[in-house]
């Protein structure tokens, strides 16, 4: 049909709707109740691979794919009955053996016997949505196999922590004559006690996170520092390290006790391990209030980061950015820091160069 100005008006809309059935991308079509195509746009059988001959000689269920058939026909028959069509997904087959997946809205007129429709081709859509839910199942299996993990190794860690504890409980120290001894037998039992708590303290925060609740409660800065700093005596006295603290501006935060140790322990322990060769470690830590927010702040005079190279992963998993001694290093404090802080509504913003050490300041959502 060739547009003609000197159409009349009701020439003129017939000719427009033409236009919009031939060049629309998605399936437009009219089937009779009979089962058969009546008309197509291009697009149909530009999807299907099939030409118009062949897609209006078979009955429209010859193109539907097999496990969608029943329901297709089920949800044909209510449309028969003068019920409109809204979004009902099922599967056409291609002349080429491929699956696609198409959305449906059809009004039947049932006067004409006749069933408007228009499609949409979902494919990618679904494909997308496979993708994601396979990932989900994974994901929830792998997190089912950390938490069995996690619980094994809580359980199993249980037995030797008291046994070591029933043993300083059955050593007699006043048989022990040497200054230096006695001071490390009472190192090993408060890192000892400290163990168990932390260990206590991750088996409560693993059956908080199951329950889907992290519990929050007013904690003092000093008294979590000082844990803390107990169960790394020795690393602090054979490293020589210096840390000063002043939580006169902000002593006490609202956040998890677990979490809070841990943040603590992994950035002192990361500012001793990686702190300047031939030097001793010196780390500040202090809090402050900016603004109504409430701020931890961690700075040393270590080795730092290159952020240009490394501001995407140094929050990573098994992420390392120095090549030294440290074998015990693993690169998970940075890791679980992050997680703390994230998962509670806080913030962590990091500022550091090579040899000028590191700062990273801790914003907290209470």
């Amino acid at each position: 049909m060739t547009k003609n100005s000197n159409l009349n008006p009701d020439l003129e809309g017939i000719y427009h709707f033409d236009n919009f059935f031939k060049i629309s991308a998605d399936f437009i079509c009219i089937a009779g109740f009979d089962g058969y195509f009546k008309r197509i746009n291009p697009a149909v059988s530009k999807l299907l691979g099939y030409s118009d001959e062949e897609l209006y000689s078979k009955p429209i269920t010859d193109f539907v794919y097999a496990p969608d058939l029943k329901a297709t026909i089920e949800t044909r028959e209510q449309v028969y009955k003068n019920k409109p069509l809204l979004n009902f997904e099922n599967r056409y087959l291609t002349k080429a053996g491929e699956i696609v997946w198409l959305s449906w809205t059809s009004m039947p007129v049932e006067n004409e016997r006749l069933v408007y429709a228009i499609a949409k081709n979902i494919t990618d859509k679904k494909r997308i949505e496979e993708e994601r839910n396979l990932l989900l199942s994974n994901i929830t299996k792998i997190n089912k196999d950390l938490k069995l993990l996690t619980h094994k190794t809580s359980h199993d860690l249980k037995s030797p922590i008291n046994n070591l504890l029933s043993i300083f409980g059955l050593i007699d120290v006043s048989k022990i004559n040497d200054p230096e001894t006695l001071e490390f037998v009472e190192i090993l039992k408060i890192t000892t006690e400290n163990l168990k708590e932390t260990l206590n303290d991750s088996i409560k925060t693993l059956s908080q996170n199951e329950n889907l609740t992290t519990s929050i409660e007013e904690l003092n800065l000093n008294e979590s520092l000082h844990d803390v700093l107990v169960s790394i005596t020795s690393l602090i006295k054979d490293s020589k390290a210096v840390i000063n603290v002043d939580f006169s501006a902000l002593e006490n935060i609202n956040f998890n006790k677990a979490y809070l140790k841990s943040i603590f322990l992994n950035l002192l322990t990361n500012s001793i391990k990686y702190a300047k060769p031939d030097s001793v470690p010196t780390i500040s830590v202090y809090s402050k209030s900016v603004n109504g927010i409430n701020q931890l702040i961690f700075c040393d005079e270590g080795l730092g980061f290159d952020l240009d190279k490394v501001k995407d992963k140094i929050f990573g998993l098994h992420q390392k950015f120095h090549n030294n001694s440290h074998s015990d290093s693993n690169g998970i404090g940075l890791y679980l820091v992050y997680n703390h802080i994230t998962s509670l509504g806080g913030r962590i913003v990091v500022e550091s160069k090579i040899n000028e050490g590191a700062k990273f300041t801790i914003s907290f959502k209470y």
